[in-house]
């Protein structure tokens, strides 16, 4: 990786945000001795990472505060500072200055990455800008999930559209026949109708027939009985 390459991420805070959560590089350099919460360095810790004076440090947070604290830096005062070294720093068998003090500026790993793309002169920040680099030059060589994921994303949303537009073609021509249907039927519901009327009509005629049949054959007996 060359020199102008890592001057990017020294010159350019756009570049540094863009690579900001590729934190697993800096144990890949070597392990960074977090405090007994998991998460937090002091500034102290952070020199010692780097192999450089606090001093060094001590400029980087000075000169860059706003960014360092935009990715995780934190500065502890009064009773958080309290309750952060009674809690924390006691848990610990190394011994850290316990001062007087008025704040405690703790980094978590994303910014300590940060620091590592801001500070020039040591060694362990150039070898972490080194994997960053070929972290991001091989992420941008291979599609990556997210690409994956809108690649498949819009060739499920090309196959709905579609079957959208051919259901609306098919409804377009089916259109004038269901038309037509639609009046047949209810034609023949109509036609319906009016056999169901005949139907009742022959029922009628069927019984008023049975009882004249009925009323001739009783005058028939009676006549015959005279």
């Amino acid at each position: 990786m060359s020199t102008n390459d890592q001057a990017v991420l020294l010159e350019s805070r756009t570049m540094r945000a863009r690579v900001c959560e590729r934190v697993e590089v800096l144990d890949k350099v070597k392990a960074l001795q977090l405090l007994p919460d998991g998460m937090h360095v002091t500034t102290a810790l952070v020199a010692e990472y780097f192999e450089v004076e606090f001093e060094a440090i001590k400029k980087i947070v000075q000169r860059h505060r706003e960014e360092l604290e935009s990715n995780g830096m934190t500065v502890l005062r009064g009773e958080a500072l309290v309750g952060f070294e009674r809690d924390i720093l006691s848990l610990s068998n190394k011994s850290y200055p316990q001062a007087l003090r008025s704040n405690l500026t703790l980094l978590n790993r994303r910014a300590v990455l940060n620091v590592a793309m801001l500070l020039r002169d040591s060694d362990v920040a150039r070898r972490v800008r080194v994997y960053l680099l070929d972290v991001e030059e091989s992420t941008q060589a291979a599609p990556g999930v997210l690409e994956r994921y809108v690649t498949e994303l819009a060739a499920t949303t090309a196959a709905r559209v579609a079957c959208e537009i051919v259901d609306a073609r098919i409804d377009a021509r089916l259109k004038p026949h269901t038309e037509v249907i639609g009046a047949l039927s209810v034609k023949v519901t109509n036609v319906e109708c009016a056999i169901g009327a005949v139907q009742d009509t022959l029922a009628g005629v069927r019984e008023e027939l049975a009882e004249l049949r009925a009323e001739c054959g009783v005058r028939l007996r009676r006549r015959r009985c005279r």
